[in-house]
C-alpha cells in the first residue's frame, strides 16, 4: 500500500481535524438528553464504586460502567439506597431496577449536572481513540493514509453522536483498536514487555464488552498466521515465550505461539479480576457473559424496511450501507481493493486491517439482537483505516480526474458530518430517500426517510428530549398534546407534560390533537399499520405530512379530526 504523506499528515492539520471532533463531541455531550442505557450504566457503575458490590447491570462487563462513575465520586454525589436496602438488593433484581436506580441518581444529583460529569471521560476516551488511529495508520499504511483515516473517523456521524455516552460500543471500539495496534507492534517488534502490554491491552478490551470474546478468535488467529509471514530469527535460535518466531521450525512456531496467547490471556485475566474489584466469586465475569440480553423482551421483533421479524441476517450491512456516509463507504471499497491487490500491501496488514470487521459483522449478524447500528462502533476505526488507505491511493496514484474525485470525496465527507449537527445519531445517508422519497434529500443526507427502514437507537435514542422541551416552550399545543416517547427516563422528570401514547394506540387512528412521535414509534407504528393496511390511506401516518421535526428525532402531527 501507498504511504504518501506531505501536508496532509502535518500536525496543524492533524490537530485541526481531533480539535474539530472534540468540539463537536463536548457539545453534543453536554447538550443531549440522557439516551436510554445510559442511566442504567451510571447507576451500575456508581454502585460498584460506592459498595464495592455487583448486584445489577451484569449483563455488561464493569470497565466503562465505572469510567463513567468515577466523576461521580469527585463530585460528591449521593448514592439513593441505603445500605440496609442495599444488603436485600440480589442479582436476581427485577432487571428494571438498573435503570430505577440510574434513573433516581440523576434525579437526586441533578440530571444534566450527573450526565455531564458522567459523560466527560468518554470524551476524553474518544480523543484517545482518534489519536491511536493517527498513530497506526502512519505506521502501518503512512502519513495521508493516516490522515484519511482521522478525517473519516471526525465526520462520522455515528461515531460523534455516541462517543460522548455513558455506554459500552464506542469504549470497546478505543480498547479494540488499542489491542490490535499492540497486538501488530508486538508481532513486528516482539519483546517480554510488548508481550504484556497485548495482555493489558487484551484484559481491558474483555472488560469493556462481553462480545469482544469473539475479538479473542481473531487474536488468534492472526498469532498463528505471522508463522507465515515473520521469517525466522537471524542468526538463528529457538522459538520461545518472548519470540514464538525466533525458529523456522513450523511445530515449534505454532507450539510457542499458542504460549504466548495463553500469557496474554492470563495478564487480561488479572486485569479483568482487577476490575471487577478481586470479588470472591472468581467467575463473575463468566456469570455476566451467560445474563447477555437477559434485559431485553423476547417478544420484542426487529423492524426493517417496514418488516417485523426476530432477526434480519442483513440487518447490520444494511444498517452500514444506510449510516454510513456515502463516500466513507466509496473509500473503503476503494481502500480493500488496494489492500487485496496482488503485492499493494503486505499480508499481514490485510488481515489486521479487514478481519476484525468482518469477524464482527458476521458474529453480531448470527447472534446478536438487531438494536441498532451502534453495534457495529467497534468495526468502523477500521473500516475507517481501509478508507483512509483507499483516499491516499486516490491522491497519489493517477491523473487529475483521481485527484478531483479524492477531494469531492473529502468535501462530502466534511459535510455529512455537520450538516446533520448537533443531530447526528439519526443521521441516514442519501440512499435512504433516493429510491422513496428523493425530494426529501438534503443536506443532513436522507435523515427525514430514516424512519422508514430502522428504528431503535439508529433513528432515536431518547437524545432528542431537551430540545423538544425547547420547542414546546416555543410552541406550545392549543389542544390535547400526544407523545409518542422512547426512552427510560420520564417526560415529567425532564419537564415535559403529555398524554403517552404507543405504538398500540396510533394503530387505533388518531384524536384530534397535536402528536409528538418519536422516530422510533414512528417507524414501528408505520410498521404495524403496513402489516394490516399495506400503504393504503388507512396507513394513515405513511401519508401524513409532518408540520415539524425537532433534533431529527421527534415528528409533530397536527390532527383536526380522524382521517
Amino acid at each position: 500500500m501507498s504511504r504518501p504523506g506531505g501536508w496532509s499528515s502535518h500536525p496543524l492539520v492533524l490537530g485541526g481535524l481531533v480539535l474539530v471532533f472534540g468540539l463537536q463531541v463536548l457539545s453534543e455531550g453536554l447538550s443531549k438528553s440522557p439516551t436510554f442505557d445510559e442511566p442504567a450504566h451510571i447507576g451500575a457503575g456508581f454502585s460498584y464504586l460506592k459498595t464495592g458490590e455487583f448486584k445489577v447491570n451484569l449483563q455488561h462487563p464493569p470497565l466503562l460502567k465505572e469510567i463513567g462513575a468515577l466523576p461521580l465520586l469527585a463530585m460528591g454525589a449521593k448514592f439513593p439506597v441505603s445500605p440496609e436496602n442495599w444488603s436485600a438488593v440480589d442479582q436476581t433484581t427485577d432487571p428494571f431496577f438498573q435503570w430505577q436506580l440510574g434513573n433516581q441518581v440523576l434525579v437526586d444529583n441533578g440530571e444534566q449536572r450527573v450526565l455531564s460529569w458522567s459523560r466527560a471521560p468518554f470524551v476524553a476516551l474518544a480523543l484517545v481513540l482518534a489519536g491511536l488511529i493517527v498513530a497506526w495508520g502512519k505506521r502501518m499504511l503512512g502519513g495521508a493514509a493516516a490522515a484519511g483515516a482521522l478525517l473519516l473517523f471526525v465526520f462520522d456521524p455515528t461515531i460523534v453522536a455516541h462517543a460522548p455516552l455513558v455506554a459500552t460500543d464506542s469504549g470497546m471500539a478505543l480498547f479494540a483498536v488499542l489491542f490490535f495496534f499492540a497486538l501488530w507492534y508486538y508481532l513486528n517488534h516482539r519483546s517480554l514487555k510488548r508481550l504484556l502490554w497485548c495482555g493489558l491491552a487484551l484484559g481491558l478490551l474483555l472488560a469493556s464488552k462481553f462480545s469482544a470474546v469473539i475479538l479473542m478468535a481473531v487474536a488468534f488467529m492472526l498469532l498463528v498466521w505471522a508463522t507465515r509471514w515473520i521469517p525466522a530469527a537471524v542468526p538463528r535460535r529457538q522459538s520461545t515465550l518472548v519470540d514464538p518466531y525466533g525458529s523456522e521450525e513450523g511445530g515449534q512456531r505454532l507450539a510457542w505461539c499458542l504460549y504466548a496467547f495463553l500469557a496474554m490471556c492470563a495478564v487480561a485475566a488479572l486485569v479483568v479480576h482487577a476490575l471487577y474489584l478481586f470479588p470472591r466469586n472468581p467467575f463473575l465475569y463468566i456469570d455476566g457473559i451467560k445474563r447477555i440480553n437477559t434485559d431485553h423482551d423476547p417478544g420484542y421483533w426487529a423492524f426493517m424496511a417496514g418488516q417485523f421479524k426476530p432477526r434480519f441476517l442483513t440487518y447490520y450491512v444494511v444498517a452500514y450501507l444506510l449510516k454510513e456516509p456515502l463516500p466513507a463507504i466509496i473509500l473503503a471499497v476503494i481502500g480493500t481493493w488496494g489492500l487485496v491487490r496482488r503485492g499493494e500491501a503486505p499480508a499481514m496488514e490485510r488481515a489486521f486491517l479487514l478481519l476484525p470487521p468482518i469477524v464482527l459483522f458476521a458474529a453480531y449478524s448470527l447472534y446478536s439482537d438487531n438494536l441498532g447500528f451502534r453495534y457495529m462502533i467497534p468495526a468502523l476505526p477500521f473500516l475507517h483505516l481501509v478508507g483512509g488507505a483507499g483516499l491516499a491511493s486516490l491522491l497519489k496514484e493517477g491523473g487529475a480526474w483521481r485527484k478531483a474525485g479524492a477531494f469531492v470525496l473529502i468535501a462530502w465527507t466534511v459535510l455529512a458530518g455537520t450538516a446533520i449537527y448537533p443531530d447526528h445519531l439519526s443521521y441516514f445517508n442519501e440512499t435512504a430517500c433516493l429510491f422513496s422519497e428523493p425530494g426529501n434529500i438534503g443536506l443532513d443526507g436522507g435523515t427525514r426517510c430514516g424512519y422508514l427502514w430502522l428504528d431503535d437507537s439508529n433513528v432515536d435514542w431518547g437524545q432528542g428530549a431537551n430540545q423538544l422541551k425547547e420547542w414546546l416552550a416555543a410552541h406550545p399545543a392549543s389542544g390535547a398534546l400526544r407523545l409518542g416517547y422512547f426512552g427510560s427516563i420520564r417526560p415529567e422528570h425532564l419537564g415535559i407534560d403529555a398524554f403517552r401514547v404507543t405504538v398500540e394506540d396510533l394503530q387505533r387512528g388518531p384524536s384530534p390533537g397535536t402528536y409528538v412521535l418519536s422516530a422510533h414509534i414512528l417507524a414501528r407504528a408505520i410498521g404495524r399499520l403496513r402489516v394490516h393496511h399495506g400503504d393504503g390511506p388507512e396507513n394513515w401516518l405513511l401519508h401524513a405530512r409532518p408540520t415539524a421535526v425537532i433534533g431529527h428525532a421527534y415528528y409533530v402531527y397536527d390532527v383536526p379530526s380522524s382521517p
